[in-house]
């Protein structure tokens, strides 16, 4: 059995030294002699900083928001058990690892729990994504090794037990983190802790009512908390939403176009930015990252859609809207976020350099009249620039060095506002202090109770959905595009009927005037972009498959809502259990 043991603990990450060798060696650490200082303790957590998120320009790529070059055999029902290898815990173990150690050291109780709080918070963390995926998953809280038979074969704790331990890890990190003035820079803070709690509950409390789902914590605790997490973050006056600079983004904003909320995200520094509640910092030839190059995945038709126009309504009920005969047309009058996140020649920038200014149309070639519709280019012709800086060096592969959001201040005002509906606690002056602080930024009008509209438009999440609600999940949709929220948001709703839209698979229209755009040959035939019909028009179709494909239906109790786990894991422990339907 010996040797079932030593398997499972390598599939699981853990370690067992002892049985083999007991050599101490005498010119480096050990454990016996590492843990003795505050400081050995600092070493030791930060090392999990590389858990947080980091720059990336694909995200959204599994939601209705985002289409990729070739199709998601998950959204189309096409995963298979066997893919399955994610089940990992060798993070748990290193963290726990730490839990077992620390108490060694003397010092101060808040000098020793400040970075117990970093430990808690990173295993926090690593539970809230192991519970998303499989559900019930084991609870481990120390550094298991080959000798723990018991534990190593114990069946998966239930998914309200995890979480509860998950919110008490985060909120004795809120309790024992430094507040954000006295942190390091770029190190965890109360706030941070504080915006990961309120994501966390905002995430299960809505999943709870949304899946019906019953037990302790429930939805209504848990939709309280996020709130009340979000509103300590906002109470404290230390963040704003702000209108990113136009300083050392390489670009300027003319003839009508702000980019205020473009600049945000191409920022060289953060240091100072009030809507950063914790960012990753970046410097020129010591640590970059590959956001700028930012091609092979565009927007899909659907979300262009979802954009207002500049007087708040819809396009399907707005007499701004002027159709989408060309790109260029379809940008007109809508919301600025629109043409600070698509590419398209209505947000023209000055590349700056060596004094020079030069006007450009389009942001990987200067000289095109419309985006790139390659499938290594925007894919849909719906290119996505939020990442992306108008300075040309920053689109050398993993050359880019503009500073990265963790937690930004948008989304827990996003949280707030919809934990807050969904507690039946909405106001204006909610509404006033978060949405419409978003959209002051880029000069919408504001939402307000009555919503003053019906959008013949609105999503079908296949189940009703009041006009204001709708139009809260549309502004979470389109200020958090991108970044990584989709998939899960629409999880926690509920709401895979969304993928059953054609429009979330297609690219832009293909009119005879896009067409006269491009050269001869880049549409339909051998070697041009696929086109499809839909709805009496033509669009792009970025992969051949049926827009009515049953495997983008998702069934009430659909597999999908969990991952399935690997046959190897249940063969080394029976007590392990596949997820429903897999």
């Amino acid at each position: 059995m010996k040797l079932k043991y030593l398997a499972l603990a390598g599939l699981l990450g853990f370690t067992a030294c002892d049985d083999v060798i007991d050599l101490k060696p005498l010119d480096s650490f050990t454990d016996e002699s590492y843990w003795t200082s505050v400081d050995d303790l600092r070493g030791y957590a930060n090392r999990f900083y590389t858990n947080l998120s980091g720059p990336s320009s694909s995200g959204d790529q599994q939601s209705d928001n985002r289409v990729p070059a070739s199709y998601d055999a998950w959204l189309y029902n096409e995963y298979v058990v066997d893919q399955a290898s994610d089940w990992s815990w060798t993070n748990i173990r290193n963290l726990n690892f730490f839990m077992a150690r620390y108490q060694r050291v003397v010092g101060s109780e808040a000098d020793i729990n400040g970075q117990v709080a970093v430990i808690r918070f990173f295993r926090a963390l690593d539970y809230f994504g192991k519970i998303k995926s499989y559900g019930d998953v084991p609870w481990y809280d120390k550094d298991l090794t080959d000798v723990d038979t018991e534990e190593l074969f114990k069946a998966r704790d239930s998914r309200d037990y995890i979480l509860a331990k998950i919110i008490e890890d985060l909120e004795f990190a809120i309790q024992w983190l430094p507040e954000k003035n006295a942190a390091v820079e770029c190190a965890l803070h109360k706030d941070a802790a504080r915006t990961q709690l309120s994501r966390v509950c905002l995430y299960y409390g809505t999943f709870k009512k949304y899946h019906n789902v019953g037990g302790n914590p429930t939805s209504q605790e848990l939709l309280q908390k996020a709130a009340s997490s979000a509103l300590a973050v906002m109470n404290t006056g230390r963040y704003d939403i702000v209108q990113g600079d136009d300083k050392g983004c390489g670009q300027q904003a003319f003839e009508g176009y702000p980019l205020y909320y473009q600049n945000q995200f191409v920022q060289e520094d953060l240091s100072g930015n009030k809507e950063a509640i914790m960012y990753r910092k970046y410097v020129d030839g010591t640590l970059m990252h590959g956001t700028g190059r930012n091609q092979g995945v565009g927007y899909s038709k659907d979300f262009a859609e979802s954009f207002l126009c500049k007087d708040g309504k819809p396009i399907g009920v707005s007499e701004l809207y002027q159709g989408d005969e060309t790109l260029d047309q379809e940008m007109i009058n809508r919301d600025p976020r629109m043409y600070n996140m698509i590419d398209n020649v209505h947000r023209p920038y000055t590349v700056q350099a060596d004094g020079t200014i030069e006007i450009n149309e389009s942001m990987y070639d200067p000289t095109a009249s419309a985006p790139d519709v390659s499938a290594a280019g925007s894919v849909t012709g719906y290119a996505n620039v939020k990442f992306a800086s108008a300075d040309p060096t920053q689109w050398v592969a993993n050359a880019t060095t503009y500073d990265w959001f963790i937690y930004r201040y948008a989304e827990v005002l996003l949280n707030y506002a919809e934990a807050m509906y969904e507690l039946n606690q909405m106001s204006q002056d909610v509404l006033d202090k978060t949405i419409n602080k978003l959209r002051d930024r880029v000069e919408m009008p504001h939402l307000t109770m009555n919503v003053g509209f019906t959008d013949p438009n609105w999503p079908d999440y296949g189940y009703s959905v009041d006009p204001l609600l709708q139009e809260i999940r549309r502004e979470r949709r389109i200020e958090l595009a991108a970044e990584g929220f989709r998939y899960d948001d629409i999880i926690r709703w509920k709401g895979v009927k969304l993928y059953e839209n054609p429009k979330t698979v297609l690219g832009m229209r293909v009119t005879d005037k896009v067409k006269s755009l491009y050269t001869e040959g880049t549409f339909g035939g051998d070697k041009g972009r696929t086109l499809v019909e839909y709805q009496g028009k033509t669009y792009i179709r970025p992969y051949k498959k049926d827009l009515n494909d049953a495997g983008r239906k998702w069934a009430s109790d659909d597999k999908r809502f969990l991952n399935p786990i690997s046959k190897n894991v249940m063969l080394l422990n029976p007590a392990i259990t596949q997820n429903p339907g897999w």
